[in-house]
């Protein structure tokens, strides 16, 4: 007989796209000594880890990150508690937000009006979990009323889902963290998610009830559009600091087992990325 514990579960997360908008960059905006500028609308629209893309409206020249010369750039970005943004060409020292790692800015020449993106379409493991839990429920639905059509779609109910994520409270990176997984979320994006403005609460999470590296084959999870509706904090006077993160599903629900996606990669093992700095997922991942 087989068991298998929980110890080999986890979550992985998705940062959803958000809605473009429009802002002016001006040189004053930007700090070259402390390599941060800032823009209106970012509050609320951006989070520390977001993968950004800027792209100036009249398709000249971006002059921000010194050395590009395009009319669009894409880079991850840092938010301090001003608004104020620095640059970073990975994710991991964008949660640590420090000065020397950031990129160097230049002083734009004029004002320019920017388009600026948000969104990720990496899956990100999130850390910190003692334990989750994700309950499926299909609705009974009455069809008399309804045509033939709509019978047919409807007839089987509506399948929902709602769970839970109960962590260990944690908000950035610290030096001598000895965690299993590269470049982690923290509980604290799923808080911020929940008073964000722009984009709303919502990511694309897949939650492995069971994952074995050495044979991946046995891998079982589920995967599903989410939307926070709670975050509860709890800090007790002696203990450790807990969060309890409450969600729905916000489309359709998919259990899979086998083998997870995986990345082309080369002989080294560094994956082959696109133009946009993502991996490219294999079509067949048992080849």
């Amino acid at each position: 007989m087989t068991v298998y514990f929980g110890s080999t579960g986890y979550v992985e997360l998705k940062r959803n796209a958000s809605d473009s908008f429009q802002t002016e960059l001006d040189p004053a905006d930007v700090n070259t000594i402390k390599k941060r500028f800032s823009v209106d609308f970012a509050a609320g629209a951006i989070l520390t880890g977001d993968q950004i893309a800027i792209e100036t409206v009249d398709g000249s020249t971006l002059e921000l990150v010194q050395g590009h010369t395009h009319p669009d750039g894409r880079w991850y970005v840092h938010v301090d508690d001003m608004g104020g943004m620095k640059l970073y060409n990975s994710f991991g020292p964008s949660l640590a937000g420090e000065t020397a790692q950031a990129l160097t800015l230049v002083t734009p020449s004029s004002s320019k009006q920017v388009t600026i993106r948000a969104g990720s379409s990496r899956y990100r493991t999130l850390a910190k979990v003692k334990d989750f839990e994700l309950t499926t429920t299909r609705e009974n639905i009455n069809i008399n009323v309804l045509g033939e059509e709509f019978k047919r779609q409807y007839e089987n109910g509506l399948i929902s889902g709602q769970g839970n994520l109960n962590c260990l409270w944690q908000h950035m990176s610290f030096q001598g963290d000895t965690l299993n997984i590269l470049q982690p979320e923290f509980p604290v994006y799923l808080s911020q998610l929940l008073v964000r403005i722009k984009q709303g609460s919502d990511f694309q999470g897949r939650f492995f009830i069971y994952h074995e590296p050495s044979v991946s084959q046995n891998s079982v999870w589920y995967e599903c559009d989410c939307v926070v509706t709670n975050v509860a904090i709890t800090v007790p006077a002696a203990g450790v600091v807990e969060s309890r993160i409450e969600f729905v599903s916000s489309g359709l629900i998919s259990l899979h087992s086998g083998r997870p996606p995986a990345y082309l990669l080369l002989e080294n093992t560094d994956r082959i990325l696109q133009e946009d700095g993502e991996g490219i997922l294999l079509e067949d991942p048992t080849s």
